[in-house]
């Protein structure tokens, strides 16, 4: 895996926030305190965390037009972003939570493959010092986070699998995929497909006991950095 490394406390405003670094791909992960719910499930008791998403103009060899001025954002950073909130979710007790949300902004400052795995790794340490702060304040009795939530990415690149593709590895591998695991090991989601050769059950499996090795180091970066 390439060098990783989670800063923390790296805004002054946000309830929980780190800088998340996975080679170069460099991902700001905020977390947002609210009380209030969204109308589907207020008066249930149950809180609710979601997750946005965005790239700045250089975060890439070229410069992208910002999607505010464009009017609307683009199916991908929907689609990301909506897999950012649902993959923190699995890792949560939204009864102990509460009826309040958490909102998690990633904000890619320069990418290098790999985003949405490092937004969800990032995202879990901003999400684990917001909650740290409701815990101390005494707002939220029993720990609402039952386990640390990862993603890293794997695919076959020159055939051979590879762990935490950088972006010549991603943009040229033969078969692609993100692992969004648990703490404990549980898949939360998986998305892989082939980009140009198909791939065996022995080497998804070969994939997964990498994503598994990977994973498991994030999380123990995650809890360093969440307790430092």
């Amino acid at each position: 895996m390439r060098a990783v490394s989670i800063e923390t406390g790296v805004t002054k405003h946000a309830e929980g926030s780190c800088l998340i670094k996975m080679g170069d791909t460099h991902v700001l992960c905020t977390a947002t305190l609210e009380d209030r719910v969204p109308p589907f499930i207020k008066g249930t008791g149950l809180g609710w965390v979601t997750a946005e998403y965005g790239m700045l103009p250089r975060s890439t060899t070229s410069r992208m037009r910002r999607e505010a001025a464009m009017g609307k954002q683009g199916g991908r950073t929907v689609e990301i972003q909506r897999l950012i909130g649902r993959a923190l979710r699995a890792g949560v007790d939204r009864s102990a939570l509460g009826e309040r949300q958490i909102t998690i902004d990633c904000d890619v400052i320069q990418a290098d493959g790999g985003t949405r795995c490092a937004s969800i790794t990032g995202g879990w340490v901003a999400l684990r010092i917001a909650v740290n702060k409701l815990m101390k304040t005494g707002a939220v009795v029993s720990d609402p986070l039952v386990d640390p939530v990862a993603a890293v990415s794997c695919g076959i690149y020159a055939g051979q699998p590879v762990l935490d593709l950088d972006y010549p590895e991603d943009s040229d591998a033969g078969v692609d995929g993100n692992f969004i695991m648990t703490g404990s090991k549980r898949l939360i989601e998986v998305q892989m497909s082939a980009e140009g050769s198909v791939f065996s059950r022995t080497q998804m499996d070969q994939l997964l006991d990498l994503a598994e090795k990977g994973v498991g180091e994030l999380v123990e970066i995650q809890k360093a950095a969440a307790n430092a």
